[in-house]
């Protein structure tokens, strides 16, 4: 890879620990790079790009089994959300990269002709990346594929909490693209701390509502703008649907995929009354056909992060008031926890309070869709609404009703396939959003210019304003 100009910045291991941040200024250092001009070339960004993909077809195996160590995600599993599904994304920012990086033209009035007016897409500087656990990969390399797409230089962090996963993208990622503009810096929250004390032109965050907070704070300090992709307790409504079999296999595969450790995944059903036993029933056998009979671990089933989460998950589960159907169950030394389904819980159940992250599901029915969508709506505004019903009304009546970052009718999580559909939360759920164009608007600034000539102009605004100028000026504009 070409890296001319650019010796004294190779000088230093793009792989940084804690204890060497502060003195690096590893932002200044990526500032630096930027200004060279390398990043803005449209050749460069795909390049990059390009190794990318490379990096995600040859490195596939490498990948899907420091995940597997991580946290036990099925290898199909792990390549088809972390690997193939990215792969096929940053193809599709190539082929868009042309079009998005064009200027586009605007209308000028015409008491401003002759000039000519264009927003002009640029990149911010120097970004930085900071990646979750659940979905290590995904979540750290498609965030980065659209700010080099955009043309900037970028750190990234990935989470500690998946440290095998960690070590790969640290070694890969500085081998495959230009390591004078693209750094993995790995550590704890120590680490994230002192990159979040330099000055960075945008900071991107995937992780906790409590965490995203801290770094909204920390980036105020430089007023750096900032994307946060959180979570929330994202409701599955389900009304009287025709085939309850159907509902009740996407439903289950959406809830106990990553072993529930999916941002975008149902937190709760929320299910009209008289559907709640046929759809209870056929959750269970789901889970049966999915994962098979019995307490015995699944190998299709992925574990629970760590300890704590274990913990946290024992925890919810021994307060419900509710009554668990099936599951209920958990191995702590192999951090499995049955996929487990509560029914009869209340609006106040302790199931209810905060965001589960687990497979774990409550089951909550409603009378009237009316009280329910008020009770939603006293809630904090989720990152994705699923609604299950044959019934237009019912659907349009929710999707008019409610605030979410996205919907999905009969369906669930899939909405993420559609490249060309933002992706972000509304209020404590999120902030900015991601994929398809709106991924290189994120990461980029767009510039307002007019052009206009030194001649051709009648100076009718210019002092001193007398009679004929106030009359023409007043019937023109």
């Amino acid at each position: 890879m070409d890296r001319a100009g650019h010796t004294m910045y190779l000088m230093t291991s793009p792989v940084l620990s804690g204890a060497a941040l502060p003195q690096l200024a590893l932002a200044d250092r990526l500032r630096a790079t930027f200004a060279t001009g390398v990043t803005r070339p449209l050749q460069w960004r795909r390049r990059q790009l390009d190794r990318l993909v490379l990096m995600l077809r040859h490195d596939a195996g490498t990948l899907t089994d420091a995940m597997a160590a991580d946290m036990g995600k099925p290898e199909l599993e792990a390549w088809l959300t972390d690997v193939a599904a990215v792969r096929r994304d940053i193809e599709g920012i190539a082929r868009h990269l042309d079009g998005w990086a064009a200027p586009q033209a605007v209308p000028v009035p015409w008491p401003l002709w002759p000039g000519r007016a264009q927003t002009v897409p640029e990149p911010l500087g120097a970004v930085l990346v900071i990646g979750p656990w659940n979905y290590p990969v995904r979540c750290v390399v498609l965030p980065l594929a659209f700010a080099l797409a955009a043309g900037n230089t970028a750190a990234v962090k990935p989470s500690e909490l998946a440290p095998a996963t960690s070590a790969v993208l640290a070694r890969l990622l500085p081998a495959y693209l230009d390591d004078a503009a693209v750094s993995v810096a790995e550590g704890g929250p120590d680490v994230a701390r002192s990159l979040l004390e330099q000055r960075w032109d945008h900071v991107f965050f995937t992780g906790s509502g409590r965490v995203g907070r801290l770094v909204m704070t920390a980036a105020a300090r430089h007023l750096t703008p900032v994307t946060l992709e959180l979570g929330g307790k994202n409701p599955a409504i389900v009304g009287s649907p025709r085939d309850v079999d159907v509902v009740a296999r996407r439903l289950t595969w959406g809830k106990f995929l990553n072993a529930g450790q999916t941002c975008v995944a149902p937190d709760y059903a929320l299910v009209a009354r008289a559907a709640e036993r046929p759809l209870v029933e056929a959750v269970v056998r789901q889970l049966s056909k999915f994962y098979g009979d019995g307490p015995g671990p699944s190998p299709d089933l992925a574990r629970v992060v760590n300890q704590a989460h274990m913990d946290r998950l024992v925890g919810l589960v021994r307060a419900t008031q509710g009554r668990v159907v099936v599951g209920g169950t958990w191995d702590g030394p192999s951090r499995y926890f049955a996929p487990t389904v509560v029914a009869d819980v209340s609006w106040d159940d302790p199931l209810m309070q905060e965001e589960i992250f687990g497979p774990v599901l409550p089951i909550v029915t409603y009378d009237d869709i009316d009280d329910a969508l008020v009770e939603l709506n006293r809630r904090d505004k989720p990152l994705a609404l699923y609604i299950y019903s044959d019934d237009d009304n019912l659907v349009e009546k929710v999707i008019a009703g409610t605030s979410s970052g996205s919907v999905c009718t009969n369906h669930n999580a899939v909405q993420l396939g559609v490249p060309g559909l933002p992706f972000g939360g509304v209020g404590a759920s999120g902030l900015g959003a991601y994929h398809g164009k709106a991924g290189f608007d994120t990461f980029s600034h767009t510039k307002s210019v007019l052009r206009r000539p030194t001649h051709g102009e009648v100076p009718l605004v210019y002092p001193p304003y007398n009679g004929f100028k106030r009359w023409v000026l007043r019937r023109a504009l």
